[in-house]
């Protein structure tokens, strides 16, 4: 069974790495289960492991965290939801190839319960969606949106870090950065779609759609009005 938590309010992003780190170490000792952990953030930006510095275009804007995920630079924001996944990958067959496919899957699955078809792409990490109402791409290519964004990282086996998947946050608040390294796309959202969705639609369609691909069920969702 894996414990299934929701924030209510902006949860600080070192506050949430340090709830991370305790669970991780709580997990590995036998002392708590699996665990899904979702937030909304306040404004900032995190760097990953790959992050470069000319991808942070706007330094002052927000806050920026480094953080040893993988991966380049993030934003993250209110109306934006952020799944941290404390899982077992050791125990799921220590396959991390694997287990990030099964994240893209969730989020492609979720996606699919509001009519939205996310797909992945060769060398571009992350869930885009196809925007045909938009100009092509200078070599002749449907243009392309970001809606999803990737980074886990591990220890001994146990997953942290996670998804984030843009439900209405202020697209112009991705401006201050490359996002993910990648410029020749923009980014979008469910609203921004044209799907007048909350942050509970969403929560709902992430729960409906882990156990079909992580073969694991969530314990009944507990809702924390006091952040973890």
């Amino acid at each position: 069974m894996v414990e299934w938590i929701t924030s209510s309010g902006l949860t600080g992003f070192r506050e949430a790495e340090a709830w991370m780190e305790a669970r991780v170490a709580a997990i590995l000792t036998g002392d708590a289960a699996e665990c899904i952990w979702l937030v909304e953030h306040p404004p900032l930006y995190t760097a990953g492991t790959s992050a470069t510095e000319a991808d942070l275009t706007d330094p002052e804007r927000f806050d920026v965290f480094a953080t040893k995920r993988g991966g380049q630079y993030t934003y993250h924001g209110p109306g934006q939801r952020v799944a941290y996944v404390m899982l077992d990958v050791g125990a799921r067959g220590r396959d991390v190839r694997r287990f990030v496919q099964e994240l893209e899957e969730w989020v492609i699955s979720t996606l699919a319960q509001f009519n939205v078809t996310g797909e992945i792409r060769e060398g571009r990490v992350g869930v885009w969606v196809t925007r045909p109402e938009k100009e092509k791409t200078p070599t002749g290519h449907p243009a392309e949106d970001k809606i999803a964004a990737i980074g886990i990282r591990l220890r001994k086996w146990i997953s942290f870090h996670g998804i984030s998947i843009n439900v209405e946050p202020d697209l112009a608040h991705f401006d201050g950065i490359v996002p993910c390294g990648i410029s020749d796309y923009g980014v979008t959202s469910l609203v921004d779609l044209g799907l007048p969705l909350t942050m509970d639609d969403v929560d709902i369609a992430l729960q409906r759609s882990f156990a079909e691909i992580f073969g694991t069920v969530p314990k009944a969702p507990q809702t924390s009005v006091q952040r973890p």
